[in-house]
């Protein structure tokens, strides 16, 4: 009955939601129950095949980070090897005993070892051991079978540790290789671009890099500026903390607040729980404020003091937040102009201007748009398994002859489409966009000379505005935006009779 109460009280521990706890609540029914001095449940790691100890009684941390054992060695070894379980009536006549913990002494007196397999599958995944005080009338056998039940108990929520243990180190793995990836993907050296202009921004990277200063990126839409602020943070000392974007334009002026600096339960309707804003998910990272002369004065004011404090409330709170964040600022307008315009803080502007770097334009860096084509032509060539070695001339001319308003995207946008839409080894001049061609490579040239081609509009429009006035030259001259003179002027130049539309 005293065994049965001892395993009722055990499943009741094994129910909990905590898995260590009702591991450690184990060996605790075991002390009290059964009498045992010590007791650990250890497990194997199933990717490194080490035995270690997962839950102890009556053993100093010291003691348990020493527990650590390889399959087959001691006894905890080996019965973890052969699956089946060993006593050991007196510990100090047993060869095998490693004592790893260092529980064993003879100034404690004589004891008895039981250790159980913790069975899955038939396969030992761990082990459940007790140390009693040695006593010749102790039925050695007897308590071996009950921990053995007891093991059996376990092996479940064992199981889910170990289950727990290999996902939790296979989710460490990837993000390490992730970071990795990123780190590499975003490696100033790959940057594409070998034009002095980009050389210049390489140069500026490599060195703002090494702080924690505020930078602020400058440039049209779609010159890289993102790309710029990543290769900042993963080659900075904080690439091992979170990059946090924000495209500020995107974000409707009434939740723009509540994004970067959170807010509480209740703050306004909708505001079901409580949010961590940006600033605080970037704590030890970096926060990439794109679109920043977007934000409104309000706002202003608030990011004002995070880059001065690096401190701020959520939306509704009173308590003061404190994030170590490094800022770095987007944007393609002209803040100078917005400062004079009241539309921008001159005190956050000069806050925000500690770096700048300027992005160059696309048809200001003529040098690299075959060095990005080529980059893009391999990457999308790749992503969509197809074997696309090259440009014709004709396709290089047109890309070179084109101005590129949408920049460094736009020529990444174009040669993604020619990669669809081309089925052999070569892009061709008519796999880019119409956008691209030019008047003379699409047959679309004007006909007329210039000097001609304004003649005959003038000629069109002084018809037309002597038609509407019945030949009356001084009305169709207030028509025209022109003095009676001119008209007179224009109508013996251009051969018209003015009677003729009477």
């Amino acid at each position: 009955m005293e065994d049965l109460a001892t395993l009722h009280e055990i499943a009741a521990a094994l129910a909990g939601e905590q898995l260590r706890p009702s591991l450690q609540e184990v060996l605790l029914i075991l002390a009290r129950k059964g009498g045992i001095s010590r007791g650990a449940i250890t497990i194997v790691n199933p990717s490194s095949g080490e035995i270690r100890i997962e839950a102890a009684y009556g053993l100093s941390p010291g003691a348990i980070q020493k527990g650590r054992y390889k399959p087959g060695e001691g006894i905890t070894g080996r019965v973890i090897e052969t699956g089946r379980p060993i006593k050991v009536p007196m510990v100090s006549k047993e060869p095998l005993f490693l004592n790893r913990t260092g529980g064993h002494s003879s100034a404690k007196g004589e004891e008895s070892f039981l250790c159980a397999p913790i069975l899955r599958g038939g396969k030992a995944i761990g082990a459940l051991s007790v140390d009693r005080p040695f006593d010749p009338g102790f039925d050695l056998d007897r308590a071996l079978q009950l921990l053995t039940v007891i093991a059996a108990m376990v092996s479940r929520l064992v199981a889910h540790i170990e289950a727990l243990q290999w996902e939790k180190e296979a989710r460490q793995e990837e993000s390490r290789r992730l970071k990795e990836q990123l780190k590499d993907r975003y490696s100033i050296s790959n940057l594409v671009g070998s034009s002095n202009k980009m050389r210049e921004v390489f140069q500026m990277i490599s060195q703002v890099c090494k702080s924690s200063a505020t930078v602020l990126i400058r440039g049209e839409s779609g010159t890289g500026k993102e790309l710029a602020a990543s290769a900042i943070h993963f080659n900075s000392e904080r690439a091992k903390g979170p990059f946090v974007k924000v495209n500020c334009a995107a974000l409707p002026a009434t939740l723009i607040e509540s994004e970067l600096f959170g807010h509480e339960k209740g703050a306004f309707t909708g505001a079901l729980r409580q949010k961590a804003g940006k600033f605080e998910q970037a704590d030890k990272g970096t926060i990439f404020l794109d679109e920043i002369g977007s934000i409104s004065l309000d706002v202003q004011s608030n990011l004002l003091r995070v880059l001065q404090e690096r401190e701020f409330e959520r939306v509704g709170g009173s308590s003061t937040i404190k994030a170590d964040v490094r800022i770095i600022a987007a944007t393609n307008r002209d803040l100078e102009k917005a400062v004079e315009e009241g539309a921008f803080r001159e005190d956050l502007y000069y806050r925000l201007n500690v770096f700048p770097i300027y992005m160059p334009a696309l048809r200001q860096r003529k040098t690299d748009i075959l060095l990005l084509a080529d980059h893009f032509l391999e990457r999308y060539a790749k992503e969509n398994k197809k074997d696309i070695r090259r440009f014709s001339t004709p396709a290089i001319d047109t890309m070179m002859q084109y101005h590129w308003p949408g920049n460094v995207r736009e020529l990444e946008n174009c040669i993604e489409r020619a990669v669809l839409l081309c089925d052999g080894g070569v892009i061709h001049s008519h796999h880019l966009p119409a956008t691209l061609q030019t008047g003379q490579e699409s047959d679309t040239m004007p006909r007329l000379a210039l000097e001609e081609a304004v003649s005959r509009l003038e000629r069109d429009m002084i018809i037309d505005a002597l038609k509407s006035t019945r030949g009356n030259m001084a009305q169709a001259a207030e028509l025209l935006s022109i003095t009676p003179r001119q008209m007179g002027y224009k109508v013996k130049q251009l051969k018209i009779d003015f009677r003729d539309y009477r």
